[in-house]
């Protein structure tokens, strides 16, 4: 780790200043939205504009990269960020927020993509997955900074859209000062959504639930929070509870999941977090909030990961790249219709129906779960299986390629070894 981290200390710094400007984005609109008088629905529109424009920028960023190269597009993507942050107090219309979410999401795939890129690049075969890892912990460290930065301001000033903006435009300076060249990029067409569907189905259907449990937990918490009466510091915690628990409990379900049936392990995570979210709207007390965000956020994240190794274990070592770009497809389309959902059933069954469509969710894929065990027999050993790769559901197709590749690496090392 040590080693990683000397060699990539300014591009996982950059990162970090990314992720806290990404983070306060959203909640910040969250609170400045309910401050402006804005209706849940056209929040959720906000909201859910900023996963298209995600999914958009996964199939055309990788283009644009090859015609112009790494650096003009991290660059010129960079500066639009800076630019809408900025713009976001100064134009408070639902449309020209929908705008700017759409074209913040392209950007912010945009670079990440150049960003794990340079990363892939910057590291051997036998770092690459350590480097993955603290990847993953900028990331989620980034996030849960930023709702406590939203603390140290003024909602209804400029101040607080500042401070992203800054650390964007910041975050240029240690990547494009101190990477390497830039590599060659190269992306694996994605499998068709037909073939995905035919190796796995559970896997198909959890990244679709998945991504909606995505986009109310970034997107919607805050509008919850707002809906809900809760004060600014009390929404911050709420959030970043979701990101740490996430963090934490990634890599003891990863090792578990190398060690069981997946299948199982999906279905019963699945019923704790949909347990998790019910019970705020039983209860929906703070505390019981914190409870509820800690569970949902705890088992939804590594579940991801856990279903991209659970689909692996069916993919030949030449799909499996593909397999990624297309999860990613699929979860995103989840991504966009579910602060959509929420909106609705929010404005439908009061501020509770934020809770009750992640449970929902959840419910839905641990039946799913149960009963597809009851469709398929369980036909691979747990000596067999694919290695976990911790990994964030914002991960780009440039991240997931390399997370197949890794543990794969890894899993042929094992074999070697026992052998």
């Amino acid at each position: 780790m040590i080693q990683v981290l000397s060699r990539s200390w300014a591009l996982l710094l950059g990162v970090f200043m990314l992720m806290i400007g990404n983070g306060l984005q959203g909640t910040l609109l969250g609170l400045r939205g309910e401050m402006e008088g804005f209706s849940t629905f056209e929040m959720s529109v906000v909201m859910s504009a900023y996963f298209l424009g995600f999914l958009f920028a996964s199939r055309a960023v990788p283009e644009m990269i090859r015609r112009v190269g790494h650096i003009r597009v991290f660059a010129a993507l960079g500066s639009t960020i800076s630019a809408i942050l900025i713009l976001y107090p100064a134009l408070t219309e639902p449309w020209a927020w929908v705008l700017g979410r759409l074209l913040i999401g392209f950007c912010f795939c945009g670079v990440y993509v150049t960003a794990e890129s340079w990363l892939n690049d910057g590291t051997d075969n036998e770092n690459r997955g350590k480097a993955l890892s603290l990847y993953m912990i900028v990331q989620m460290g980034g996030i849960v900074l930023a709702q406590y930065i939203v603390l140290l301001g003024d909602i209804g000033g400029f101040v607080l859209f500042i401070i992203p903006s800054v650390l964007v435009s910041m975050s240029f300076a240690p990547i494009l000062l101190s990477v390497r060249p830039t590599p060659a990029f190269e992306t694996t067409k994605p499998l068709s959504i037909r073939r995905l569907i035919e190796v796995s189905p559970l896997a198909c259907m959890g990244m679709f639930l998945l991504g909606g449990v995505f986009a109310a937990q970034f997107g919607m918490a805050a509008v919850f929070g707002t809906r809900a009466g809760l004060t600014v510091p009390q929404i911050s915690l709420m959030i970043s509870s979701v990101y740490v628990a996430a963090l934490f409990l990634q890599y003891p379900i990863g090792w578990i999941s190398d060690r069981m049936d997946r299948r199982v392990l999906i279905a019963v995570l699945s019923l704790i977090g949909g347990i998790g979210a019910f019970l705020s709207v039983v209860n929906g007390s703070f505390v019981m909030l914190l409870i509820s965000s800690t569970l949902v956020g705890g088992t939804a994240n590594p579940l991801y990961a856990l279903l991209l190794a659970y689909a692996n274990d069916f993919l030949d070592r030449s799909d499996m790249a593909g397999a990624s770009g297309g999860f990613l497809f699929i979860n995103g389309l989840g991504a966009i219709s579910g602060p959509l959902i929420v909106g609705w059933a929010m404005d439908t069954v009061g501020a509770q129906g934020y809770w009750s469509y992640m449970g929902l969710l959840m419910m839905g894929l641990a039946i799913y779960a149960f009963w597809r065990m009851t469709r398929r027999s369980s036909t691979i050993s747990v000596e067999d299986t694919n290695q976990y790769a911790p990994i964030m559901p914002s991960a780009t197709p440039v991240a997931l390629e390399v997370a197949q590749e890794v543990y794969h690496d890894a899993d042929q090392n094992a074999e070697e070894a026992q052998s």
